[in-house]
C-alpha cells in the first residue's frame, strides 16, 4: 500500500480523538482504522524580519547599483545585482511562509505548507544563478582590469555589511530548525559577507593600487556562498522528491516501531517532510495478537515526536498484513 492508502472503517471506532498535551491526537485502533496523531510546530513569525529586510535591501540596492555606475566598480554592480536576487528570494520565502499558513481544504488536504520547501530550493537556486553571474563577469574583467574610486566602494559596500548583518540576525534564531528561514537567512549572510569582500578589496586597491583586485575578490566570495549554499540546494532538493529528512534516522524509527509490545513487523514505513519544519510519518503495524488500542498509538507517537520531531503521524495497526505492497515494501 502506497502511504496515502488508509482504509478507514468508523464504524468500528469511537469518532473521538482523544487528546495529547494539546496536539497530539491517538485515534482508533481497530481493523481498518489506525491511530492517527498531529504535531504542528507554530511557525514562528518572521513577517516584520521579512518585510523590513525587503524595504532595506530594496534601498540599498539602488545606492549600491547608482555609485557602482559612477565608479565603474564590478564589486559594487554585482553586489547590486546580487542583493536584488536576494529581495526576489526574501519575497519568495516570505509568500511560501504566507501560503504554510493557509487552511487544508477538499482541493489540498496537507494545505499549502510545502511551498516552504519549493521557496527554499528556489533561493539555493537564485544564489548560485547570481555567484554564476558574478563569476563570469568578475573573470571579463580580470582580462582588463580598470581603476576604481576605492573611498567611494569602501563607504557604499560597509553600509551594506551593516544593513545585511542586521537582516541575517532577524533570521538567525529560525535557520536551523525551517529550511525556508534557513534560505532567507543564507541570503542576508552572504550579502554581508560580499559587501565585507568589497570593503577589502577596495582597502587593498587604495594601498597597492592593484586594479584586479575588485574581481578577484569578487571571484572568491563567489565560491565561497556557492560552497556554502550547497547543503541548501542539496537538501531542499532531497525533501521536494519526499526524502527522509536529515537528521533522522530510519532504521532507528523503524526499531522504536518494532518494540512495542505486540508489533511483530513493522511494514509499509513512510517518512517524509509536509514543510520545513514538519516531519510525517506513515507505517502498518502488523499486531497477531490484536490491535493495538488507543493508548499504544498514543504512546508511539508520542515518542516518535519526542524523539525524532516526527509531528504527524498515521500508523494502521492490522493482524496480517492484508496487501502485496505491505508484505514486500519496507
Amino acid at each position: 500500500m502506497s502511504r496515502h492508502e488508509h482504509p478507514h472503517d468508523d464504524s468500528h471506532g469511537d469518532p473521538h480523538d482523544h487528546d495529547h498535551h494539546g496536539h497530539d491526537h491517538a485515534g482508533p485502533a481497530h481493523e481498518g482504522h489506525g491511530g492517527h496523531g498531529h504535531h504542528h510546530h507554530a511557525p514562528a513569525n518572521f513577517d516584520r524580519a521579512f518585510a523590513i529586510g525587503i524595504a532595506l535591501n530594496l534601498a540599498f540596492v539602488g545606492v549600491e547599483a547608482f555609485y557602482g555606475w559612477r565608479v565603474d566598480s564590478l564589486a559594487l554592480l554585482a553586489d547590486a545585482g546580487h542583493n536584488l536576487s536576494d529581495v526576489a528570494g526574501l519575497v519568495l520565502a516570505w509568500g511560501s511562509a504566507l501560503a504554510g499558513k493557509l487552511a487544508a481544504d477538499e482541493r489540498h488536504t496537507y494545505g499549502w505548507r510545502r511551498a516552504s520547501i519549493l521557496a527554499a530550493f528556489a533561493n539555493a537556486l537564485l544564489l548560485l544563478v547570481a555567484m554564476g553571474s558574478l563569476a563570469w563577469e568578475a573573470v571579463h574583467r580580470l582580462q582588463s582590469p580598470a581603476s576604481t574610486q576605492g573611498w567611494t566602494i569602501i563607504a557604499v559596500a560597509a553600509v551594506g555589511i551593516v544593513i545585511n548583518s542586521a537582516t541575517a540576525l532577524m533570521f538567525m534564531r529560525g535557520s536551523a530548525s525551517d529550511l525556508n528561514i534557513r534560505g532567507a537567512y543564507l541570503h542576508m549572510a552572504s550579502d554581508a559577507l560580499v559587501s565585507l569582500g568589497v570593503v577589502i578589496g577596495g582597502a587593498l586597491y587604495l594601498w597597492q593600487g592593484w586594479a584586479w583586485i575588485d574581481p578577484v575578490m569578487s571571484l572568491l566570495i563567489a565560491l565561497v556562498i556557492v560552497v556554502g549554499t550547497w547543503s541548501l540546494f542539496r537538501q531542499s532538493l532531497h525533501l521536494l522528491f519526499d526524502g527522509v529528512p536529515e537528521g533522522i534516522d530510519l532504521a532507528a524509527v523503524r526499531q522504536l516501531l518494532a518494540a512495542h509490545p505486540g508489533v511483530a513487523q513493522v511494514h509499509d514505513l513512510h517518512v517524509w517532510s509536509l514543510a520545513t519544519n514538519e516531519v510525517a510519518l506513515t507505517a502498518h503495524l502488523v499486531t497477531p495478537g490484536g490491535h493495538l488500542d488507543d493508548a499504544a498509538m498514543q504512546a508511539l507517537s508520542e515518542q516518535l515526536r519526542q524523539r525524532f520531531g516526527i509531528g504527524h503521524v498515521t500508523l494502521q495497526s492490522m493482524r496480517v498484513a492484508f496487501s502485496q505492497a505491505c508484505r514486500t515494501r519496507g
